[in-house]
């Protein structure tokens, strides 16, 4: 349940409605819009009087969600969420298309900054890059670790480019968070309800993959348990599930992109790197994904992807991505949007 404020209620009248609905049993979730603001009502609402909420100073209705994603939904919210990321310098959510990219894996201080500079030249506004890497081998390159963190780190203050890297436990959250500006729940942890609720806790911006065999419903119930618990900063990456296809190594879900921007407010990125597992694929997919109103892309990028430690059969070379960038600009226009374009870089290294 909602209860909606008229415009211009004042933090008193707000404040009210919040009260009375946590006398009654409630736990709320005030949602601040451009447009209006919302009491969201979550938990036991056997006691709640909806129509005291209706007779209160500020109000102008109450709405019942019927979607079991209560927070995350666009009935709750229909103005979209923008997730301002290092202090605002870049935006995601809003008009403009951001390009996150950078390789699967931190290697060493020496690539992950010679990447940084290449994808920041070409314009990306967002480095990625594995520090710890959930493997199907037990055998296979595992990352970094916290090496690999304070590489990601020098490539931020290299370039000024904010970083996302991926959080596999809870215990890592604290840890990850001080080098990282962007969590990534990966695929395989859609469902680690613990590691939901820790990020949840935190104040970094997350972005939550589908899992490999997640439904859409399943996706967004996930991303509720990090709403729910305080951090509204969360995006939806579709990346991909498995299907009897075999011609790809996922397949590529771009209904996801209009369902979930139909479904709710959150900023919803593109994977079309695991989407596809084949680089030649990429470019197609990236540009389908932009036109069909993708708030962000993430690719997978390397100087020399044949001798990549881990996804280089997926990854775009440097120079496979400067090309993609400038068809983006073509296709974001198209649809009167723009890609987003990088901020100078703080220093050089």
């Amino acid at each position: 349940m909602i209860v909606v404020m008229k415009p211009g209620a004042t933090a008193a009248e707000i404040g009210a409605v919040i009260r009375k609905a946590e006398s009654m049993g409630a736990k709320t979730h005030p949602i601040y819009g451009d447009n209006r603001t919302v009491v969201a009502l979550v938990g036991d609402l056997t006691r709640v009087n909806r129509d005291y909420f209706d007779q209160m100073e500020g109000v102008m209705h109450t709405l019942r969600i019927q979607e079991p994603y209560k927070l995350s939904s666009r009935t709750t919210r229909p103005d979209n969420t923008v997730i301002d990321v290092l202090n605002s310098q870049v935006r995601i959510g809003g008009n403009d298309v951001v390009v996150m990219a950078g390789p699967c894996s931190v290697e060493s201080r020496e690539q992950i900054i010679e990447i940084a500079h290449a994808v920041k030249a070409a314009g990306a506004t967002v480095l990625r890059g594995g520090a710890f890497k959930p493997r199907t081998s037990p055998y296979d390159f595992q990352g970094l670790g916290l090496k690999g963190l304070e590489y990601l780190a020098d490539a931020r203050e290299a370039t000024g480019l904010p970083v996302i890297t991926e959080v596999m436990r809870e215990e890592q959250v604290p840890m990850v968070a001080e080098y990282a500006d962007i969590l990534q729940i990966g695929a395989r942890n859609m469902q680690n309800y613990g590691l939901l609720q820790a990020v949840g806790k935190q104040p970094r911006p997350v972005m939550l993959k589908r899992g490999i065999s997640g439904t859409i419903r399943e996706l967004l119930m996930c991303a509720e348990y990090i709403v729910s618990n305080g951090n509204y900063n969360v995006m939806l990456c579709e990346r991909g599930i498995r299907t009897y296809e075999t011609a790809t190594r996922n397949t590529f879900d771009l209904n996801a992109v209009p369902v979930l921007k139909q479904s709710s407010h959150l900023p919803v990125v593109a994977d079309p790197s695991h989407g596809t597992g084949l680089r030649e694929l990429v470019p197609a997919m990236s540009r389908a994904a932009v036109a069909a109103g993708a708030d962000a892309l993430i690719l997978e990028v390397h100087p020399d992807p044949d001798a990549a430690v881990s996804d280089g059969r997926q990854s775009l070379t440097l120079e496979e991505f400067n090309e993609l960038m400038v068809s983006l600009r073509r296709i974001a226009a198209a649809v009167d949007r723009a890609v987003a374009e990088p901020a100078h870089a703080m220093e050089t290294a």
